[in-house]
């Protein structure tokens, strides 16, 4: 007899399961920044906020609506670099910061080329996503209580034992860290090809459903 039980109180039958869905984008999401540094404050503010009004009208110019752009305050900070352990002021930084969606993903490489000519200096991130998440994630999360189920239902046909009802189901997020020891144990592998899907948006669900076991 093994000294120690894996489960230290069995009580029934304990499942995980995943599943994804896969969706076109319909919606492409732009992070990017104005940046100037000059020696004068003033000289800085003018700059940026004379590059703001051509990003803006760059955007306008691509039927992305004012409404779909998040900007921010212009923002002012001293600039140093140290050259031999000395430090040098390099002078003023001003910056604004713009969030912008845009549903013309046909166009978003033009987008892109006209935002830097007019003064975005730095592109933080373009993420392509959907509009339909929300629908999406209550079917990938349907998809995976049924692989959980169906996978409870195997073990209990290879155990020789009868499934009883549910005690237990747990929402787990499968992007969320510390859920890495359930991967590879989701729906039989059937979300590893989803997640790879090019030109697609996959969302994820994953779930732990317990069990009892009838005598």
């Amino acid at each position: 007899m093994l000294s120690q039980q894996m489960v230290p109180h069995p009580w029934g039958i304990s499942v995980y399961g995943a599943a994804s869905v896969k969706s076109k984008p319909d919606l492409v999401r732009i992070r990017f920044r104005v940046v100037r540094v000059e020696k004068d404050p003033t000289a800085a503010f003018a700059l940026v906020s004379e590059e703001v009004r051509a990003v803006r009208e760059a955007l306008r110019t691509h039927g992305v609506p004012d409404a779909a752009v998040d900007s921010s305050r212009l923002d002012l900070k001293s600039t140093w670099d140290w050259v031999n352990n000395t430090k040098r002021f390099l002078g003023y930084q001003c910056q604004a910061a713009f969030s912008v969606e845009s549903a013309g993903l046909d166009t978003v490489q033009a987008l892109l080329v006209d935002l830097v000519a007019a003064g975005a200096s730095e592109i933080d991130g373009v993420e392509f996503d959907v509009t339909t998440k929300q629908q999406l994630r209550a079917q990938a999360r349907q998809k995976a209580v049924e692989a959980a189920r169906g996978k409870a239902e195997l073990y209990a046909a290879a155990a020789g034992i009868n499934l009883g009802q549910l005690m237990h189901l747990e929402d787990v997020d499968p992007e969320k860290a510390g859920a890495e020891r359930y991967r590879g144990h989701g729906s039989g592998g059937d979300t590893s090809d989803e997640s790879l899907a090019p030109g697609h948006v996959v969302v994820s669900a994953a779930v732990i459903l317990g069990f009892s076991i009838v005598h």
